[in-house]
C-alpha cells in the first residue's frame, strides 16, 4: 500500500492562542511526511506586542494569506480551529487558487456578512460589558476541565487577551460561497453550552460537507494530538469531493 502523499497544512488558530499551542502537532506532522505551518496572528502569542485597538478579523485574515503569499504555499489543507473557522472562512475565499481544501475542528462557519458575536450571542453581554469599562480586549476563556495540570500551566502562561473588535467584525466574502471541499470535526467531550453544537449539526446533515467527530475537549491539538493527527491524516488522503 503506497504512503499517503505529503501534505502542507495551514493552521488558522483560536483566540488567546498563537501558532506556539499546535507545538505537539509538529513531530506527527513531520512522522508522517507532512508540513505543518502555523502563523500567528498579529497582537497574540509572540507578536503581543503589536496588540491594538485597530485589530480585527481582517487584520487576522490578511496575517495568514500573507503567509501563503511569501511562502509560497499552494496545494493547502486549510484547518481553522474555534475562532480560527472566521479567519480561515475568509483566507479560503481570498485564496481559491492555492486552498484545496478547508477542515474546520471545532470552529465557527461564518456566512457572508457574520461575526462572531452573531454565531456566539451568549459572549455579547461580557463583551459589552468590558466595552463599557473602556477595555478593547477580552481576556481569555477557562481551558476544558480535562486539560492535563502541566498543560494548564503550559497554556496559562502564554494565552494573551484577544481585541474585541476580532469578534465584532463581519466576515466579508469577496468570491461568492465557498465551494471547495469542507469538512468539520466535532470535539464531543462538550461543555453545557455546547458552542459548536449546532454547526456540527448543520455539517452532518448537509451532503456537501465531511464531518467527524473525536472524543476530546474543545483543543484537540493541546489535549489529544495523536488522534486529531489521525483524524487529519485521513481526510486529507480521502478522495476529494
Amino acid at each position: 500500500m503506497n504512503a499517503p502523499s505529503p501534505k502542507t497544512f495551514l493552521v488558522c488558530h483560536g483566540a488567546w492562542s498563537a501558532g506556539w499551542a499546535w507545538k505537539k502537532m509538529h513531530p506527527l506532522m513531520a512522522a508522517a511526511g507532512h508540513r505543518l505551518v502555523t502563523p500567528t496572528y498579529t497582537g497574540l502569542g509572540e507578536r503581543a506586542q503589536l496588540a491594538n485597538p485597530s485589530i480585527d478579523l481582517e487584520t487576522h485574515i490578511e496575517d495568514v494569506l500573507n503567509v501563503i503569499k511569501y511562502e509560497d504555499l499552494r496545494d493547502i489543507v486549510l484547518v481553522g480551529h474555534s475562532y480560527g473557522g472566521m479567519v480561515a472562512t475568509g483566507v479560503a475565499d481570498r485564496a481559491r487558487d492555492r486552498v484545496t481544501q478547508l477542515i474546520y475542528v471545532d470552529a465557527f462557519v461564518p456566512a457572508d456578512g457574520q461575526s462572531l458575536l452573531d454565531l456566539n450571542e451568549v459572549a455579547r453581554p461580557r463583551m459589552q460589558e468590558l466595552k463599557d469599562s473602556g477595555e478593547w480586549r477580552m481576556p481569555p476563556n477557562p481551558t476544558p476541565p480535562d486539560t492535563s495540570p502541566a498543560d494548564q500551566e503550559w497554556l496559562s502562561t502564554r494565552r494573551v487577551h484577544m481585541p474585541i473588535k476580532c469578534f465584532e467584525t463581519g466576515l466579508k466574502l469577496q468570491g461568492g460561497a465557498l465551494t471547495l471541499p469542507r469538512s468539520y470535526i466535532y470535539a464531543t467531550r462538550i461543555t453545557p453550552a455546547d458552542t459548536f453544537g449546532p454547526f456540527a449539526r448543520i455539517a452532518k446533515a448537509d451532503p456537501a460537507w465531511r464531518y467527524y467527530e473525536i472524543d476530546a475537549s474543545h483543543s484537540p491539538n493541546v489535549t489529544a494530538p495523536e488522534a486529531l493527527m489521525a483524524l487529519l491524516s485521513k481526510i486529507a488522503a480521502e478522495p476529494r469531493r
